[in-house]
Formats: structure tokens, C-alpha cells, sequence
């Protein structure tokens, strides 16, 4: 059986190596997982093109949207987000699938969140629509969405409305965050400007990204005295996920976290 990691760029996910411990420690020898420098154009192409020894993807940037628009089947979470980072292989077809709130969710509350009063998502991308989902789940009464260009957040927005929380759209350029939990969907690229907010020590920021690291907000949080959730919480908790949805097994998470801390160390 076949599984791998979509995307573009691709070479530095650690999917491959969460995925391959998992299948060692389930006794999976014929599972193989490899990582597939694809973009969204392509992914019609090769889903069409593959055999039923392929059982499942994970999807990361910037396939999330195509992977809802070819999916033949698209479950009720996906479908609001207009974004899928799973794709799993069954009878009716390929069926879309999105673990990145799980991740998300339980990434902040790994690290002690329990509850959200207020709110911040920085960006506006398939990754942020997934973590106004987490948000909602926490509680959040009311989620600042901050981005350099306005109309860029309409999906953002259109999922925090169908969830019924109120939002106010904050220019990146000028943003003040007060939120005491914040998600940053900010890439390598817009870190910097992300970096240079007034961060304050009471404030909980879950930055995505995760390689390279530290980012420069996770520095900018850490010296304001602010807690840091590392984007490798998030790929580790929504990786156990994908594993159940392609294996049918249950996530071995002694064996995928163990691979992960020898493979990157504490952080």
C-alpha cells in the first residue's frame, strides 16, 4: 500500500517520517510513504492516474483548495473550509477529509488552553479558515483576523460567520493584538512584519509554521514573556489523525512522537 505528502514545496515535510513510524510500529511492512512535489493543476492528473494500491495523501500548501475541487467525495468539515489536508481512497472514490483543526485544537490544548475569550487569526489562507474552526471549538467569543490585504479574508470570514462568531478585520500593517490566544498562518516569507506586533506576556501564540525554527514571532513572542506553540505540535496531533483515516488503525503516538523528538530534538 501506497500513501504520501502533496505539495509544493515539498521536500521539507516531516510527514514522511511521522507516517513511517507509524506504519513500523502497526506492523504495516507493505506500507510505503513518500513525499510528491505536486501543485494544484497537477492534482487532477494524478489522482485519475493512480492505482488501488494508493491509499491515502496528506495535503499541505498549495493543494488544500484543489483537493476539495477533485475530491469525489467531500465530508461537512471540509466543505466549510474550502480546504482538505487529507485525502483517503474508498469505494465512492477519494473522499476529503481535514485534520488540521484537530491539530490546531489539540496542539493549544497540549499546551494548556482550555478556553478562549478572544481570539486572533494572522492570515487568511486554508490553514487560518481551519484554525477559526479550532477557535470556535474553544470557545472564542469574538476572533480579530488580521491580514496585510482585507479582501483576501472573505473565506475566512464567510467560515466565522457559519459558526456565529463575531469578527473584526484588522490591517496588518497598523494591528494591535489583544487577543489572549493567537494563530499565526503566516509564512516564512511574512514573518518579519508579523514579528514587529506589540506581543505582550499574557497572550498565547500557536505559530503554524515549524520549519525553519524558531521563527522570528516565536523569538518576538518568547522576549515579550508570551507562550509559544510550535507549528510541530499541530503536524503531530493532525498526522495521528491522517494515520487513523488511511491505516484504520488506531494512532500508535508513543512510536510517531519518538520519531519525532529524536528527529528534531526538544524544542
Amino acid at each position: 500500500m501506497r500513501a504520501a505528502v502533496l505539495g509544493r514545496p515539498v521536500g521539507h515535510s516531516l510527514s514522511p517520517l511521522l507516517h513511517r513510524a507509524a506504519y513500523a510500529a502497526l506492523g504495516l511492512d507493505d506500507w510505503t510513504y513518500d513525499a510528491l512535489d505536486v501543485g494544484p493543476a497537477d492534482l487532477p492528473v494524478l489522482l485519475a492516474g493512480l492505482g488501488e494500491e494508493w491509499r491515502g495523501f496528506s495535503v499541505t500548501m498549495p493543494c488544500k483548495q484543489a483537493a476539495v475541487d477533485v475530491a469525489d467525495v467531500v465530508e461537512p468539515l471540509p466543505r466549510l473550509l474550502h480546504a482538505a489536508n487529507t485525502l483517503v481512497r474508498t469505494q465512492a472514490g477519494w473522499r476529503a477529509e481535514n485534520t488540521d483543526v484537530l491539530g490546531a485544537g489539540t496542539a493549544l490544548q497540549q499546551a494548556g488552553v482550555t478556553e478562549v475569550t478572544r481570539g486572533a487569526i494572522v492570515g487568511a489562507g486554508g490553514t487560518a479558515a481551519a484554525a477559526a474552526v479550532a477557535l470556535a471549538s474553544l470557545g472564542a467569543e469574538h476572533v480579530d483576523v488580521v491580514v496585510r490585504e482585507p479582501a483576501r479574508a472573505v473565506d475566512l470570514l464567510r467560515v466565522l460567520d457559519t459558526l456565529g462568531v463575531p469578527t473584526t478585520v484588522v490591517s496588518l500593517n497598523s494591528a494591535v493584538v489583544e487577543a489572549d490566544v493567537v494563530v499565526s498562518t503566516v509564512p516564512v516569507g511574512g514573518q518579519e512584519a508579523v514579528a514587529a506586533l506589540p506581543w505582550t506576556a499574557d497572550q498565547t501564540v500557536l505559530d503554524v509554521l515549524y520549519d525553519p525554527w524558531p521563527t522570528p514571532l516565536a523569538t518576538a513572542v518568547t522576549a515579550a514573556g508570551g507562550s509559544v506553540v510550535g507549528g510541530l505540535e499541530m503536524l503531530f496531533w493532525q498526522a495521528t489523525a491522517q494515520v487513523e483515516l488511511m491505516t484504520g488503525q488506531p494512532a500508535p503516538l508513543v512510536a510517531m512522537r519518538g520519531a519525532l523528538d529524536a528527529a528534531v530534538g526538544p524544542r
